[in-house]
């Protein structure tokens, strides 16, 4: 099968190249980390007037109608230059609401303020979880709480996801103004800002229908696993050319074979992980079932993040850890998205459960699985 980009696609990803290239410089990225901002303010304002934040929304509710293809060429390039702002987050959210919110004029307000560079906290908590949910919705009203959502402290509104009375999961929209709604600020160690959210009888503004849970899972994993490629591929770019570069006993590390055959593991991976994606994407765009495939990427990635970042950190040797140095920032970025749907083992288990429930499958794609 042929994954490579069409005109068109490309096109977006070049843009997003020369965008994220000038706000994204190693001097740059240093002095938003010093600068306590939530995200970089002014690369997000140029992002939402270039209309990379509405990609993935549709025409009908003013975005551009696109499909999954055309976000992760955008997304694997802010995961190359570590660009701190919510690109994904935001339309998925936007999206979601406009694909599943109904004709609510208030959900519609919502999508309009979204693309207008409003933003809207979206938590992914308690879509995949080994422990009960954290937030239940009865009788219209929110009660629990979450743990670091992504700039919920600047954020107006929120879509999270929460049991109903019957247990089953819904994305719900609220806002983070209402009343019975606390906030506590921090900061992630990739440099964006979080908060935690305690909610207390907080009125609801919409519940989305039941098909909102799984699109926005299935997204979210796509979008997670695009900005790892992106991280990874610039880490061992990097990796590549400091070894090639720095010589222990008069000889280039790059040299040693336990570095090269690391460096080679590591392309394997990123190589592996790239075509699972491609074939993810791919399914989400045609429409197609992908949940077994959705908890394989996410398992992926996270093997990826983890592994090639260490491996990148520990042939940067005592440079790997200087703050003062570029390379410590991509493994924070690794460590921050492998957290951020849930862990390996947590995605292994849903998968595991999937393959126990769907156990008569055959072999060829064009078997009930995908129809």
């Amino acid at each position: 099968m042929d994954f490579q980009l069409t005109e068109d696609q490309r096109a977006f990803a070049d843009m997003a190249q020369s965008l994220f290239a000038d706000y994204c410089t190693d001097d740059k990225l240093r002095e938003h980390d010093a600068s306590g901002q939530p995200f970089m303010q002014d690369l997000w304002q140029q992002c939402v007037a270039s209309g990379l934040n509405t990609i993935l929304v549709p025409e009908g509710a003013g975005g551009l109608g696109l499909g999954t293809t055309e976000l992760l060429a955008v997304l694997e390039q802010q995961g190359r230059f570590l660009a701190q702002v919510p690109l994904w987050q935001q339309q998925v959210a936007a999206a979601a609401l406009a694909k599943f919110g109904g004709d609510d004029p208030r959900v519609t307000a919502a999508v309009q303020s979204v693309l207008e560079g409003a933003l809207i906290a979206l938590s992914l908590e308690n879509l995949v979880a080994s422990r009960g949910p954290s937030l239940q919705i009865k009788d219209g009203q929110l009660q629990g709480s979450l743990n670091a959502v992504a700039l919920a402290a600047q954020a107006d509104l929120a879509l999270v996801a929460a049991a109903a009375e019957n247990g089953a999961i819904k994305m719900v929209l609220v806002s983070l103004q209402a009343a019975g709604v606390v906030r506590v600020d921090g900061m992630r160690q990739d440099y964006c800002a979080v908060a935690d959210i305690q909610f207390s009888a907080t009125p609801v503004i919409a519940v989305l229908s039941s098909r909102a849970v799984e699109w926005v899972s299935e997204q979210a994993i796509a979008c997670l696993a695009s900005l790892q490629q992106g991280v990874t591929q610039e880490q061992l770019r990097r990796t590549v050319e400091y070894v090639t570069e720095r010589k222990q006993f008069d000889r280039p590390i790059g040299t040693f074979q336990l570095a090269q055959g690391q460096m080679a593991d590591g392309y394997i991976l990123v190589q592996a992980q790239r075509s699972a994606l491609s074939q993810l994407v791919w399914r989400l765009d045609a429409n197609l079932p992908c949940a077994p495939q959705a908890h394989a990427v996410r398992v992926q990635s996270n093997e990826l993040g983890l592994k090639i970042g260490r491996v990148a950190q520990h042939l940067h040797g005592g440079m790997g850890v200087d703050v003062t140095y570029h390379m410590h920032r991509y493994l924070l970025w690794c460590r921050a998205l492998a957290v951020e749907f849930g862990s390996a083992d947590q995605h292994l288990e849903a998968l595991g459960q999937w393959l126990a429930d769907n156990d008569t499958l055959g072999w060829k794609y064009d078997l009930p699985e995908d129809r």
